[in-house]
């Protein structure tokens, strides 16, 4: 029996607890340690404000493009134990500080809406913290369901948000 198709995936990385910018390079490792999954680009670190309670540290964002052919909700079970292994704690409630969270923003071109995994990812068209990232390795992307990139980025300003040069 063949292996499923490759798939070009993004994931979302975002961390704003416990050395942040480590935080991200760590799970960035992890990531391309898992089996049946290939770094194809990093982006750059960008800082950006909390959303929801601002009494909390700033992020650190990144986008990740890899190439797999796991199905969309195992590489999801594989990236929560990153997840878990780098002190996640999920408290139920939505935009609070942690120490990372993993996204999968797409996954080739499908849609999938089951229980626990949205693809497209349903913030992905209103947010600099992953557009900007996203955009800069993926610059003639088209999200699927949301149109080309570039146009979503004309629509986003560039505020809030700072690119890092670590």
């Amino acid at each position: 029996m063949s292996e499923p198709q490759l798939s070009l995936v993004f994931i979302g990385l975002g961390s704003n607890l416990e050395h942040p910018v480590t935080q991200i390079k760590k799970a960035r490792v992890a990531i391309n340690r898992l089996e049946r999954v290939q770094e194809v680009a990093f982006s750059s670190l960008y800082q950006s404000s909390p959303m929801g309670d601002k009494d909390q540290p700033d992020y650190i964002n990144a986008v990740m493009a890899v190439n797999t052919n796991l199905k969309p909700i195992d590489l999801l079970r594989r990236l929560q134990q990153i997840e878990n292994q780098q002190g996640r704690v999920r408290e139920g409630e939505r935009w609070t500080a942690r120490t990372l969270d993993l996204d999968i923003l797409l996954y080739g071109d499908q849609h999938i809406d089951i229980p626990d995994l949205l693809i497209p990812h349903y913030g992905i068209a209103d947010r600099t913290f992953v557009l900007y990232p996203l955009y800069e390795i993926a610059p003639k992307l088209d999200i699927p369901g949301f149109g080309h990139i570039s146009d979503l980025i004309a629509k986003i300003p560039f505020d809030g948000l700072e690119k890092m040069t670590t």
